[in-house]
């Protein structure tokens, strides 16, 4: 029903709930198309200019608040926003049109109970406040008695909304089925065929081959848009060794990270706290026999091991438990101690050493650090000069020049891999390379270690193909997995063939009441001759139904939405497309092919626990559907039998007005 409502003319959905939303302004609707007020009607119910622009802002700010970007009207258009705003109110218009003809209304104490109810409404209390219900109103340009007349008609709308739907249920005969489809289960073998089951090697191309190959599949072998970019960057890496630290500055550097430098004796240390003193005894106790580990009690409380993981502590952080924790001269168990928490066991589960580094010992760890950040300290000082020198019109060239910062070139696309020490591993290097313009000026933009570049697009160099020469490897990779493909394809179908024309046993009747319907699986011959073996060592394509049944890897009981490691999913995808048969068919998975073979069906079991919640669930699901149909039929219906009008040149004001 919730989502019915949004078919309606909700005045309650799009001011109650929006009202206190910034950017409620209006746009100043007077009058459209030589002073008409309206946009249209159903019949004596008239859709005003005013409910059309409030209407239209208000979805527009709503997408604003949901994408974090304001929305202008041509991508409101774009998207359709203006059009479904138009449906509901017309809908709207047409149910309380419906409710006028049949004298549908709902009194004064239901108006009041809709008004005071209302958050937009509540005070600081959070009871109905007189003064933001009139400021309400005031902002978005409606006196009390017209909102009290959008309120029962709202009122009288939904009335009549829940008359059409109210008795709409699904039938139980689709509800079951629906979870029967869903609930289904099905026995499966496949096996997969390998390059080495091929009766002889793959030959290698000649050049005419790959070059036709290269021909015919220009598209793989194209490269992409290139974007010829030079550029200067400075990053505090290069700044490093034109620092120069004095020994009282490295010594500052120690003393304020000395917490890296020198540490206490840790532990490792997970906590479990109990309800009772006498269940963290007996815990403990099964944990001392080896009955059950300290994790078993995590995950019997519905905790997991991250819940109870206290990571690295020193003796003072455990408190009382300290001193029996730090006793341990190996992993284990200690407790119950009591806590703030209440009684509980700690587990020791790693011993860390001490550290204790010294300023000579990290002398040159300090010196690296520091002139890092000391040189990005200077970038930063210096950057407004070279924003100077860019705003003046110095080059590239001529910033390298005068400037610490370094030239390079770059031939870009949203290809180039982000290495490290290289620009293209900047994040904001590629933001800008992919927006750069041939008409942009170079302005500098920063890096995230501190470092400050400038570009320049030199040249946009369209798709083209790469020569043969170039790429003649990869066309030889490419042909091959193709050339394997093709004949993996060819050889399982000659193993489809010859499975399906096989004669297999008629399988056993089902029990009674038994909900699987079972598919007879190919069997080997029992007596197989001398001359047939020798036949299949003469020929080794020849598929041997023998080895083909070793080969079958099976999965039992395998939900619709179910998934096998290791296995694509176009093959579950497949078997849940077979129907109940003996034949065998071919799963093309792009690079691997698979022999599938559907054992059995299993009809879902719809008594037991979980079907209940999924045909409750398939219920609501359906009814919700059916309902908005219904209620679909209705309004369109309710239209026609009102009479819609629309005034397209108010709505084309408006629209320009939002612009």
């Amino acid at each position: 029903m919730k989502n019915l409502r949004t078919h309606g003319k909700s005045t309650i959905v799009w001011l109650l709930m929006g009202l206190l939303i910034l950017g409620l302004g209006g746009f100043g609707v007077t009058s459209f198309s030589g002073g008409s007020t309206e946009i249209g009607a159903v019949g004596e119910t008239r859709v005003t200019a005013e409910e059309y622009a409030r209407a239209l802002r208000n979805q527009m700010n709503a997408y604003a608040r949901q994408t974090g970007q304001q929305l202008d009207m041509a991508q409101a258009q774009a998207i359709g926003l203006p059009q479904a705003v138009q449906a509901q109110l017309f809908t709207g218009a047409a149910l309380e049109e419906q409710a006028r003809r049949i004298g549908v209304s709902v009194g004064d104490d239901r108006v009041r109970q809709s008004i005071v109810e209302a958050e937009a409404f509540r005070g600081p209390n959070g009871n109905f406040d007189r003064t933001a219900y009139a400021e309400v109103l005031r902002r978005e340009r409606l006196s009390e008695a017209e909102f009290e007349r959008n309120i029962r008609g709202d009122e009288a709308r939904l009335l009549m909304q829940r008359a059409v739907t109210g008795g709409v249920v699904p039938p139980e005969a689709m509800v079951r089925q629906t979870a029967g489809w869903l609930l289904e289960t099905r026995d499966l073998a496949w096996r997969e065929l390998t390059e080495d089951q091929l009766p002889a090697p793959v030959a290698e191309p000649d050049q005419a081959t790959l070059e036709a190959w290269h021909a015919a599949n220009a598209d793989r072998f194209t490269a992409p848009e290139t974007r010829r970019i030079s550029y200067v960057w400075l990053t505090p890496e290069m700044l490093a060794d034109e620092v120069d630290l004095d020994e009282a500055a490295l010594r500052a550097v120690y003393e304020d990270n000395i917490a890296e430098y020198r540490q206490p004796d840790r532990r490792i240390v997970s906590r479990l706290v109990f309800p009772d003193q006498a269940a963290a005894e007996a815990a403990k106790a099964s944990i001392d026999a080896g009955d059950q580990p300290f994790e078993a009690f995590v995950l019997q409380r519905g905790l997991s091991l991250e819940d109870v993981d206290l990571g690295e502590v020193t003796q003072a952080d455990l408190g009382a438990a300290g001193e029996a924790v730090f006793a341990l001269d190996q992993p284990g168990v200690v407790g119950p101690v009591q806590t703030d928490l209440g009684p509980a066991l700690f587990s020791m589960n790693a011993i860390l050493e001490p550290v204790e580094i010294g300023f000579e010992e990290a002398r040159e760890s300090l010196r690296a650090e520091a002139a890092v950040d000391r040189a990005a300290r200077m970038i930063e000082d210096r950057s407004s000069d070279y924003e100077d020198l860019l705003a003046g019109g110095a080059t590239l060239e001529q910033m390298a020049e005068e400037t610490p910062m370094q030239l390079g070139q770059i031939d870009w696309s949203a290809d180039t891999p982000a290495a490290e020490r290289s620009i293209a591993g900047y994040q904001a290097f590629r933001d800008e390379a992919a927006r750069v313009t041939e008409s942009d000026f170079p302005q500098l933009f920063a890096l995230d270690d501190g470092g400050v570049f400038a570009l320049r697009l030199d040249e946009v160099v369209p798709p083209a193909l790469r020569p043969f020469e170039e790429v003649r490897d990869e066309v030889a990779a490419d042909w091959r997995r193709a050339e394997v493909r093709r004949q993996l394809l060819a050889l399982a179908e000659e193993h489809e063939v010859q499975m399906t024309a096989a004669p297999l046993p008629t399988p056993a009747p089902a029990a009674p009441g038994d909900v699987a319907s079972r598919v007879a699986t190919p069997t080997s011959t029992p007596d197989r001759t001398a001359e047939a073996e020798a036949e299949d060592r003469a020929d080794p394509a020849a598929p041997d139904a023998d080895a083909a049944e070793a080969d079958w890897t099976t999965e039992a009981g395998l939900r619709r939405d179910g998934w096998i490691e290791g296995v694509p999913p176009e093959l579950v995808q497949q078997a849940f497309a077979m129907q109940p048969s003996d034949e065998v068919e071919v799963v093309d998975a792009g690079d691997r092919v698979f022999l599938l073979r559907l054992d059995a069906v299993h009809g879902a079991d719809l008594g037991d626990e979980e079907a209940v919640q999924v045909i409750e669930a398939v219920r609501s699901r359906l009814g919700d559907s059916l309902q908005s149909d219904v209620f679909d039929y209705y309004a369109r219906a309710a239209q026609l039998q009102g009479g819609l009008e629309l005034n397209q040149a108010a709505i084309s004001a408006i629209n320009a007005q939002a612009q």
